[in-house]
């Protein structure tokens, strides 16, 4: 029985969530399965990947092949680089402490550029959410003094209305005494 490590979609219409699964290379995709051995979900920011990373391992060490996306998602977790530490081990080209403190160190440099591009992402959002607010401080601004404006023009006009009907009220009061 070939087995392959691969994806079997779940989730909604435009929202995709996959479990990780062994199964028989001649199964149907969301069919049956072996063995579940993590999730990945792509839709979130930075994309989620929970892996059981030993039984990941030992299934590569006992022939699964992965298909292209899980082979990009266990090499992006270390599982692929652990295997090939674990082949040097066995031919000998290193000892298994060394093979340890290669991966340890790997996986440190691997967190600390993950940490610095989750922290980029948080500052370029916070920087794209100050320029909003200045852009709509700007645009109120504008706003207020437009209304302002026209509140003065609808005064003044007011005011024009109100000095032309007291003008117009003496005379018209002088026109009825004249005819009386």
């Amino acid at each position: 029985m070939p087995a392959k490590m691969r994806l079997q979609r779940h989730g909604k219409k435009g929202q995709p969530f996959y479990h990780i699964v062994i199964a028989d290379a001649r199964a149907p995709r969301d069919g049956r399965f072996t063995e579940k051995i993590g999730t990945y979900n792509p839709v979130a920011q930075p994309a989620q990947i929970n892996l059981n990373f030993d039984k990941a391992l030992d299934w590569l060490n006992k022939g699964a092949q992965p298909t292209d996306t899980v082979r990009s998602i266990l090499s992006q977790k270390g599982v692929l680089l652990k295997k090939h530490l674990l082949v040097g081990v066995k031919k000998g080209a290193m000892t298994a402490e060394q093979a340890e403190v290669k991966f340890q160190n790997w996986m440190k440099e691997k967190e600390a550029k993950a940490a610095e591009a989750v922290k980029a992402t948080a500052e370029q959002k916070r920087a794209i959410q100050k320029e909003r607010l200045e852009a709509e401080a700007k645009v109120n601004e504008a706003r207020i003094a437009e209304l302002a404006k026209r509140r003065a023009e609808a005064e003044a006009a007011a005011a024009a209305e109100n000095a032309e009907a007291t003008e117009e009220a003496p005379a018209a009061e002088e026109t009825t005494e004249a005819e009386a």
